[in-house]
């Protein structure tokens, strides 16, 4: 029953950090934070790395510190809300970094449906490369509307 409850609070917690993040994009990266975020919309040095990078140790302390704190207190629930924060890290990696922005070339054939929404959302997302009228701001929950659009385009492309 107590790993049940454990990875219950991992999942929940990383449906919840999905929604957190969603409002971190919103109101703090294109707020108050925007210096550190805007070289993600238009990039303004060559190198391979980001200020907007520094938003990986932000929220990678929270993680790291309920996960110690936990662990020094029995594995209590704060060591699995951690480890719900670390995989929606790891899922923001791979999601974000390596198949939207291809920083990395891992995944470069997929031709999933989902996959083509989360992008297609991203891009109208950094289709605007200032702080203010950005949309999409998730990464996980994309708009119905671009599953319709990418499935539109599949079958036009099915078609020729």
């Amino acid at each position: 029953m107590e790993i049940l409850i454990n990875c219950s609070i991992v999942l929940v917690t990383f449906i919840l950090t999905e929604f957190s993040a969603w409002a971190n994009h919103k109101y703090i990266m294109h707020g108050f934070m925007w210096y550190f975020h805007a070289d993600h919309h238009k990039k303004d040095h060559k190198s391979w790395f980001e200020r907007n990078d520094l938003f990986f140790i932000i929220y990678a302390v929270p993680s790291w510190l309920l996960i110690m704190f936990g662990m020094m207190n029995g594995n209590d629930f704060r060591t699995f809300i951690g480890f719900g924060i670390l995989a929606y890290g790891i899922g923001y990696f791979l999601v974000h970094e390596v198949l939207i922005h291809r920083r990395f070339s891992w995944f470069d054939k997929t031709d999933n449906l989902y996959f083509r929404a989360i992008r297609k959302a991203h891009k109208v997302h950094h289709k605007n490369q200032f702080k203010e009228e950005a949309e999409c701001f998730g990464m996980l929950v994309v708009p119905f509307k671009y599953f319709k659009a990418e499935q539109r385009f599949k079958q036009a492309k099915a078609s020729k």
